[in-house]
């Protein structure tokens, strides 16, 4: 069988068959890798000659560089294995994604930067870290649009409450997994665990598939996809926001999201019967929220569910405990 040299990424040779295929390799036509691309190793130029095994090994990071038989254009071939998961090839992520989103980009890399992460990019910048930036101010922008030309009713810190509930890390996290983005991510080795990821990085991909989705598709493209994505949390928060009763947006909120009732627990009580003070707690699926003093058990359980409501958008306590139960809510 005849064989060709080829120059890898790294400098290194490799002889590959002429009639060899890849299952797991697309050619995408590119124009030449520039030489700070390519970094001179003694030790690397002896690596890889014909070893099977070491193809295998390091098929996910190949890119090589040659010039097709009647052709004058350069080819670069990447390697795109199945991910640690065994579910999806990158191709096959980047076609559920767009499925999932309903839309079909124009820059198919630009939505293969914003589905990778760190861990499974050859290099930082190839990674959806930028895109994850510009993605948090397009979020930002879109919502606070969207409240000012919806709610003329609530003022200036009203609507900064209802923004920040809406853009938290809990609630991108959540909307992205119920899109299904969490099954596209493109990752490296060790990130997964019991096959899920960190809360944390699926609220990032999809602050960079805001950011992609604004690149290849513009304003009105974002706006509709965050209108439909994030309808029912802009209604929530609104509604917790311009209602007093914490415990009903509790509860709705508890029964939506994990078919579960909040509970409410005593925890103290102190003064003389005619000024009494409580100390309540919302208990969620056993999860206990910080508790909140209140003049009597309705008073504190409100302010019990109004903390639950904060501790779960990631906001600051309403109600923080203090040192003398008589300086509550003041």
């Amino acid at each position: 069988m005849p064989y060709r040299r080829t120059t890898l990424s790294h400098a290194s040779t490799l002889s590959l068959p002429l009639d060899s295929e890849s299952n797991d390799a697309e050619l995408i036509q590119s124009g030449s890798i520039s030489d700070h691309d390519h970094h001179s190793d003694d030790h690397d130029n002896d690596a890889f000659q014909n070893d099977p095994d070491d193809l295998e090994q390091e098929r996910s990071e190949l890119v090589v560089d040659f010039d097709p038989p009647g052709t004058g254009d350069d080819v670069r071939l990447v390697a795109s294995p199945r991910d640690e998961s065994g579910d999806l090839d990158h191709s096959e992520k980047l076609l559920r994604c767009q499925q999932l989103i309903d839309y079909q980009f124009k820059d198919q890399e630009l939505l293969r930067f914003a589905l990778t992460h760190a861990s499974g990019a050859s290099h930082r910048l190839a990674s959806n870290e930028r895109l994850e930036f510009l993605g948090d101010s397009i979020l930002g922008f879109v919502i606070c649009s969207w409240l000012y030309e919806e709610y003329p009713e609530y003022n200036e810190g009203d609507l900064t409450k209802i923004k920040s509930a809406v853009v938290s890390r809990r609630t991108c996290g959540k909307v992205a997994c119920q899109i299904g983005l969490d099954e596209c991510l493109i990752v490296g080795r060790g990130v997964t665990r019991n096959r899920s990821y960190p809360r944390s990085l699926v609220s990032d991909v999809f602050e960079s598939i805001v950011a992609a989705l604004y690149l290849d598709g513009g304003h009105d493209i974002v706006r509709a996809r965050l209108k439909t994505w994030l309808r029912g949390e802009v209604e929530m928060a609104v509604t917790s926001q311009g209602a007093t009763n914490y415990k009903s947006t509790l509860q709705q909120r508890a029964q939506r999201d994990i078919a579960c009732t909040p509970l409410y627990r005593l925890k103290r009580e102190m003064g003389p019967d005619h000024r009494k003070s409580f100390l309540i707690s919302a208990v969620i699926n056993g999860e206990e929220y910080t508790a909140a003093w209140g003049t009597n058990k309705k008073e504190a359980e409100q302010k019990a569910a109004a903390n639950a409501l904060a501790e779960m958008n990631d906001d600051p306590l309403p109600y923080p405990l203090p040192e003398d139960p008589n300086q509550s809510g003041k």
